[in-house]
């Protein structure tokens, strides 16, 4: 029989909004060589990145990250404005209305759906009623842990009420699913509404059965 999930967990950046990737490539082009910001980041070796891991467990701040992030740009030529570097990125970003109604859907029909994200920046959730378009929120900086760690799925479980062999991951990232896999959990790599709502549908049982 084939094996079925009740809860969902959605991802932030790049699923309820447009691509974060293509943002960070935009901002890249705006500085001439589109691939470096996510080069830097993607590195693991990296001051850019080592910071981004400590930003988004809430162990330094945004402006923090932001002054290490424009030092390590400089050592390769780009010189940018320290201050205000993250809400420049997040500029590429917008609302995905698909998704929204997707997540609002979900919870209609009776399923619990929770928000499972890394931070970036003070203001990343602006304009966001989490509370009122999630049964649980779950942000990286508040519980110390990030994605791909597995503690931050099991929290994310733990505080929707759900468990996680029966909980279904939607994010923009493999890396990230393959780690919540790990756990059990099922996978969908989002990369529009559509294709993940018919995903879900496939994966879904109904709310309350097991």
């Amino acid at each position: 029989m084939k094996k079925t999930y009740q809860a969902v967990l959605f991802d932030f950046g790049g699923v309820i909004t447009t691509s974060l990737l293509k943002a960070f490539r935009a901002f890249g082009a705006g500085l001439g060589d589109e691939k470096l910001p996510l080069k830097l980041l993607g590195n693991k070796q990296s001051q850019s990145a080592q910071l981004l891991a400590a930003h988004e467990e809430g162990r330094i701040s945004a402006a923090e990250f932001e002054a290490g992030y424009a030092r390590e740009l400089a050592e390769y030529g780009v010189v940018v404005e320290p201050e205000g570097l993250i809400t420049r990125i997040q500029a590429g970003l917008d609302t995905d209305p698909e998704s929204v109604q997707l997540v609002a859907d979900l919870r209609e029909q009776g399923y619990p759906v929770g928000l499972l994200s890394n931070s970036f920046g003070d203001n990343c959730y602006a304009g966001y009623d989490l509370d009122s378009m999630f049964a649980a929120v779950t942000i990286s900086a508040d519980i110390g842990v990030r994605k791909p760690s597995r503690k931050a799925y099991q929290l994310a479980c733990e505080k929707l009420g759900a468990d996680p062999g029966h909980t279904v991951m939607v994010d923009d990232l493999q890396h990230n699913l393959d780690s919540a896999a790990r756990l059990g959990m099922a996978g969908v790599l989002h990369t529009q509404a559509a294709a993940t709502r018919t995903e879900l549908e496939g994966l879904l049982s109904q709310p309350g059965a097991r």
